[in-house]
């Protein structure tokens, strides 16, 4: 099992940033990658962005790609995403998630989340 606790999240004017984070414990030693995913009220959850845990390869969504970066600390066993130039449609709750090798071969889905961080951005 791996536990997840995402932080960062609040209240930002159009055109700032915040930084999420996310740590993690219980069998991280497993985590193949990680993922920031985004559900905004009436929409389908959607993955923003992801990170190799070795290697450090990402992903992002187009609608972030520019904008949002994400990185770990593999030491810390943390993960974060900047997001810059945030924008109302950006507003959204957010969730961390994680998956060992054995998920993304067989099913591709993340089994492990977070509670969720509410990111709002005012016009």
């Amino acid at each position: 099992q791996v536990q997840l606790v995402e932080s960062g999240g609040g209240l930002v004017q159009a055109g700032g940033s915040l930084r999420l984070s996310c740590a993690a414990s219980g069998r991280t030693s497993s985590t193949y990658d990680m993922g920031w995913f985004r559900q905004a009220p009436g929409k389908e959850r959607e993955l923003v962005a992801a990170i190799r845990w070795s290697g450090g390869s990402t992903y992002y969504a187009d609608s972030v790609k520019g904008r949002f970066t994400i990185s770990r600390d593999n030491a810390k066993n943390t993960v974060y995403l900047q997001m810059n130039g945030l924008t109302p449609e950006d507003t959204a709750v957010y969730y961390c998630a994680a998956r060992s090798r054995a998920d993304y071969i067989n099913s591709s889905e993340y089994p492990y989340w977070g509670q969720g961080t509410q990111v709002t951005v005012s016009s």
